[in-house]
């Protein structure tokens, strides 16, 4: 039976799905803490050392969280997910789409580079350049976003609606990452999450905030919504940039009536998508994962 592991701190109800998922498919999954896991630079021993697969490694590996430390904690952690793949044990997703989306300068860069539709972003470290920058933006009738570089459900995020509110202006960590507001078209906030898996937009919702955070974990409301085949390109392109098995990608349609790429998530949830569409995400994750990496499973054991 192939045996899968699923990297996560906290497994709650999306743990759960999948491991009921991978069960449904012939599959073992076990969570395990990235904390735990450590390199073992020794003759005769795996050099990845996973709690439970001591003597053999796994199959397949799905990253569903990434514990957050310090700089060497983090590197760690992704090092332990370069070297599984090096070793030839799939990792959905791997450890180069997690940095690439972990990191929102990145993700802003990539998609630009994509050609795709993403905010004007600035992402600096001298505090009077980004002051100047906040400047001329609200001067010119815009509003702006900071954000911490790294960060997620819509932690440490804030906008900059009016001269005063520069006083406030700090970056995080040193850096600066500034992001034109975009206003949605029609009333009140709203964004859309579409999730990727392998190449194909399998579902979507659109989420109305109770301010201009639209993330669920605020208190967004998720609605059911026809994809459109527009968004649905943007979205797929949106993971290619970035190289992802699986995304959430969030989308804004702007009062032009552009659709805009404003984040792009490797460890996307999927929970209040699950509640208002027909489709069973976990169950495709699940199928991807076998379909695609478990066809013939690569088993590397200790060396005699």
């Amino acid at each position: 039976m192939p045996r899968i592991v699923i990297f996560t701190d906290d497994p709650g109800w999306h743990g759960r799905q999948l491991r009921l998922a991978f069960a449904d498919r012939g599959c073992d999954s076990e969570y395990v803490s990235l904390a735990d896991c450590r390199l073992v630079i020794e003759a005769g021993k795996l050099p990845i050392v996973i709690p439970g697969f001591e003597k053999q490694l796994p199959d397949a590996v799905f990253v569903r969280g990434v514990p957050g430390g310090s700089l060497e904690e983090v590197v760690l952690y992704l090092d332990i997910l370069h070297a599984l793949k090096i070793m030839q044990i799939p990792v959905y997703n791997d450890g180069h789409a997690i940095e690439r989306s972990v990191d929102k300068g990145m993700t802003s860069f990539l998609l630009h580079q994509a050609g795709l539709p993403t905010p004007l972003t600035w992402v600096l470290r001298n505090h009077s350049e980004a002051l100047a920058i906040a400047e001329a933006e609200l001067k010119n009738g815009n509003l702006l976003i900071t954000k911490p570089l790294f960060g997620s459900q819509g932690e440490g995020i804030r906008r900059i609606e009016k001269m005063t509110d520069l006083f406030w202006l700090t970056g995080s960590h040193g850096v600066y990452y500034l992001q034109r507001f975009i206003h949605c078209a029609g009333n009140g906030f709203s964004d859309s999450r579409v999730f990727v898996i392998n190449g194909r937009a399998v579902a979507a919702m659109q989420r109305r905030g109770k301010s201009w955070l639209n993330n669920v974990a605020r208190g967004a409301r998720c609605e059911s919504i026809e994809l459109a085949s527009e968004m649905a390109d943007l979205a797929v392109k949106a993971a290619a940039a970035l190289k992802m098995d699986y995304a959430g990608v969030d989308i804004i349609q702007d009062r032009d009536g552009q659709y805009v790429v404003i984040e792009v998530n490797s460890i996307p949830a999927w929970k209040g998508l699950q509640s208002v569409c027909d489709v069973n995400v976990a169950e495709l994750l699940a199928e991807d994962v076998i379909g695609r990496y478990l066809k013939s499973p690569l088993k590397t054991d200790v060396a005699a």
